[in-house]
């Protein structure tokens, strides 16, 4: 999957906008974000709930892996290179999902 694909999906749910986060690309709904970006383009990092991100790894463990920052797990990391496209689509929607207004979310 490129990068291109991921920004335009993230782009396409409601009121997602892309900004910069330090020296990284973010997806935010309603200044909360769900997805950054690191430099490179070869990973993205999506913020799910545990149960989502547990079940990610084990399903896709040869393309997602936890998210670490500090010792804490925030998300999953997708390499994109080796992802596949509906499944990085079904996990940005759920972190879109997860940090979006109930009342948008049902729309």
């Amino acid at each position: 999957m490129k990068i291109e694909a991921v920004r335009k999906y993230a782009l396409s749910l409601p009121e997602a906008a892309e900004a910069p986060h330090f020296d990284f690309a973010s997806f935010r709904v309603r200044g909360k974000i769900f997805v950054t970006v690191p430099p490179g383009d070869e990973y993205v990092h999506v913020f799910l709930d545990d149960d989502a991100r547990e079940q990610a790894i084990e399903l896709h463990d040869e393309f997602v892996e936890k998210l670490f920052w500090g010792r804490k797990v925030l998300g999953v990391r997708v390499r994109l290179s080796r992802a596949n496209a509906p499944v990085v689509k079904k996990l940005i929607h759920s972190a879109w999902a997860r940090k979006a207004p109930k009342a948008l979310v049902d729309a």
